[in-house]
Parts: structure tokens; sequence; C-alpha cells
């Protein structure tokens, strides 16, 4: 049986944690920034996890084992 290839675009995209999860950076944060508060933009910098709902899709595309 064939490797599983990674899906390299996703590879770019996707952050796998220790723990297993995987870390995404948030959208909104690259036009239109002037009418979007400083605090707002601050915390649009932030990494936060893959929805458990995508979770699949995503590890499907990076070649994780279920």
């Amino acid at each position: 049986m064939p490797k599983v290839k990674t899906n390299k675009s996703a590879a770019k995209r996707f952050k796998v944690t220790p723990s297993g999860k995987i870390k995404r950076a948030q959208a909104y944060k690259n036009h239109i920034l002037t009418k979007k508060t400083t605090k707002q933009k601050r915390a649009l910098a932030k990494l936060v996890t893959v929805s458990d709902a995508d979770m699949g899709l995503v590890k499907n595309l990076l070649g994780i084992g279920k």
C-alpha cells in the first residue's frame, strides 16, 4: 500500500501541538484593519485550535491517523 501524501498547502497553515491538537490562524486579520480596534487585532493574531467538526478533515489533509 502506498504512503499517504501530506497536503502541502495544509501543512503550511496548520501546526500540530505535542498533545495532538491542531492549531490554526484566525481570519479577518489581512485587510481593512483601520476600522478594527487594537484589542480586536491583537486577539486575532493568536492561534486557536481547530474545531472538532473540522478535526477529521484537517487530519486527513495532514496525513495523520485518526
